[in-house]
């Protein structure tokens, strides 16, 4: 472990240098990459030199501990301060532990969620709808910011379709946990009888692709402009303002009309083609890992139910953990901080 915090910390202070250096201060994608890779570390690299700075007082204390012979209010002293260093010592390896297990590539990114309603029409829809406000909620309570990249609405307050942005600190290492099928247990607000019905909706939760990291060539996108469909205000329906991009090597396509501005639906498209080009790329990698892993929390795997919402029982359950709670309005409020917390325990101990 030590071997590999001090290979992190010649990383850092390399890139300290280069940040410094003219030349890739001129260079501005170089040194947002750089600054981005620094700012990965620097939560691990700054307690691991609290950590060194403690082990150097205990070795010195020590020393001085091994030369008084005499003095015993002095030694009771000395060891006392021992033993609160060894202690911090205890609490600061863990903490690097933690920060070691925690650090992947996408940790720090933020993220571009894609809903979209699975078997049970309507009512999938409106689920969608639900998953969208649990997910606002829940991010807001951590102050996080949302920005809705495009919406398809339907008329009863559901979603054909939702894609959104999160920006804010930790929300990748958070939120990949949602991808996979959410399942609805509940009476459809169409339901004349009372019938109890079964839904789904998929949710994919995509880190976002900085340019530097996926670099599209213009030559391999095919770009249309339309009217904008669905319900809008002021010149959304009467102006060529949505935008459709086809990436022809991977045959993706994207779609944005929420903004008025063919600009800006261009911009907010080009966004969501570079997260799932990265996510296509990590999806084949995962793909070999996966085999060897026994627990698919963290993988990213949307292909499998992970969730049930079960409203007459006023339940949820995660299947992959195989946790259930008994509180699904506070769920549905945005109150997911245990549900999540428990598949990064899960996760780690399957890592």
């Amino acid at each position: 472990m030590f071997e590999k915090l001090e290979s992190i910390n010649s990383r850092y202070e390399e890139l300290e240098r280069l940040l410094a250096d003219p030349e890739v201060i001129s260079d501005v994608a170089r040194y947002r990459e750089y600054a981005k890779e620094r700012a990965g570390y620097l939560e691990l690299i700054k307690t691991y030199r609290e950590y060194k700075k403690v082990k150097e007082e205990l070795l010195k204390i020590e020393e001085l501990l091994k030369k008084e012979k005499q003095d015993k209010d002095f030694i009771a002293l000395v060891e006392d301060e021992i033993k609160t260093l060894r202690e911090k010592e205890k609490e600061l390896i863990r903490q690097i532990e933690e920060l070691l297990t925690e650090k992947e590539p996408d940790t720090n990114k933020n993220i571009i969620v894609e809903i979209r309603p699975g078997t049970g029409g309507e009512e999938a829809s409106l689920f969608a709808g639900d998953l969208f406000r649990m997910y606002s909620k829940y991010a807001q309570k951590q102050g996080w910011k949302i920005d809705v990249m495009n919406s398809n609405p339907t008329g009863i307050g559901g979603f054909k379709e939702i894609i959104f942005s999160v920006e804010g600190k930790g929300v990748f290492k958070k939120m990949r946990y949602e991808s996979g099928i959410h399942r609805v247990q509940r009476v459809p607000v169409t339901e004349a009888q009372g019938r109890i019905h079964t839904s789904a909706a998929t949710v994919a939760v995509l880190p976002e692709a900085e340019e530097v990291e996926v670099k599209i060539d213009p030559r391999d996108l095919k770009i249309d402009v339309y009217r904008s469909s669905g319900p809008g205000g002021q010149s959304v329906n009467t102006t060529d303002s949505a935008v459709r991009i086809t990436h022809l090597p991977s045959g993706i396509i994207v779609t944005c009309q929420d903004e008025r501005s063919q600009l800006k639906n261009k911009t907010k498209a080009l966004r969501i083609l570079r997260a799932r080009i990265l996510d296509k790329l990590k999806e084949e990698q995962r793909l070999k890992i996966s085999q060897e892993r026994k627990l698919q929390v963290g993988s990213g795997d949307r292909s499998g139910r992970i969730r049930t919402y079960n409203f007459p029982d006023r339940r949820v359950t995660d299947h992959r953990i195989g946790l259930t709670l008994h509180k699904l309005d506070k769920i549905l409020e945005g109150d997911l901080d245990e549900l999540i917390s428990a598949s990064i325990s899960a996760d780690k101990k399957s890592a």
